[in-house]
């Protein structure tokens, strides 16, 4: 029997307890009154909100133009991530990540870089570099594979992962947080996205950027600040649901 690759992380200092409150949080918020029948209005503002947010990590401006469109092309290209996570097509691209994960990647890339390369042949195609391949291919398996790992720990690591190996030419951060988002709702961590994370790691800027380049280190204290630093942004993220549910909570 193959060993599970993820198993000595979920060991780690800290991360134990962090993973189990990210996992009560988010299981929390979908049992909120308005979320047991209106989730599909609360995940559409959390996709809103958490698209607008991972832009503005890269430095993405919010102005709407005449055509209400984003002139960013960052924020365009996160906004078109986060739609296709929305309740409309969440389902189907749930499906293909589960089945074929290098594919959703593509798909994510596509979306996001849309408007921030020159050759479109560049959109959904990896930097041609030797490590990249081999990397990405023991990540696709990290998710396809069974693991016994929590699930925060497993979205953690295909984040911090991608973000660190940055196998597109544009767009990485936007595409691992919306992987990190798929994990998250493939897994059951967070079926509908409810949650919003990336709230937090916009808030908490600085130490999101040092903790992901400290993870591709492989340092073990460096590889559990980062997953303990992604599940308390989960959870946050959860409390961000909750304001999102009450204020739709009919008065």
């Amino acid at each position: 029997m193959t060993a599970d690759p993820l198993s000595p992380l979920a060991d780690l200092p800290g991360v134990a307890p962090a993973a189990e409150a990210a996992r009560e949080a988010l299981g929390a918020v979908h049992r909120h009154r308005v979320n047991l029948r209106g989730w599909d209005k609360t995940s559409r503002e959390a996709s809103w909100r958490g698209g607008r947010s991972s832009a503005a990590m890269e430095g993405a401006t919010t102005e709407l133009n005449r055509e209400h469109e984003f002139d960013d092309p960052v924020m365009a290209g996160a906004i078109r991530v986060a739609q296709a996570l929305d309740p409309d097509s969440l389902d189907r691209e749930v499906a293909v990540f589960r089945r074929a994960p290098a594919q959703s990647l593509a798909r994510l890339h596509t979306l996001a870089a849309a408007d921030l390369v020159d050759d479109p042949a560049l959109l959904g195609r990896p930097r041609d570099e030797p490590h990249i391949g081999p990397r990405l291919e023991a990540l696709v398996q990290l998710v396809v594979a069974p693991s016994s790992v929590p699930a925060p720990v497993l979205a953690a690591v295909v984040h911090g992962e991608l973000l660190t190996l940055a196998p597109f030419t544009e767009g990485n951060g936007v595409v691992a947080r919306g992987a990190s988002r798929l994990v998250s709702a493939a897994t059951g961590l967070d079926p509908h996205l409810l949650g919003v994370p990336e709230v937090n790691w916009l808030r908490r800027l600085g130490e999101y950027r040092e903790a992901s380049a400290l993870f591709g280190t492989g340092d073990p204290g460096a590889l559990a600040a980062w997953i303990v630093l992604c599940c308390e942004a989960m959870e946050a993220g959860a409390a961000e649901a909750m304001s999102i549910a009450e204020a739709a909570r009919p008065s």
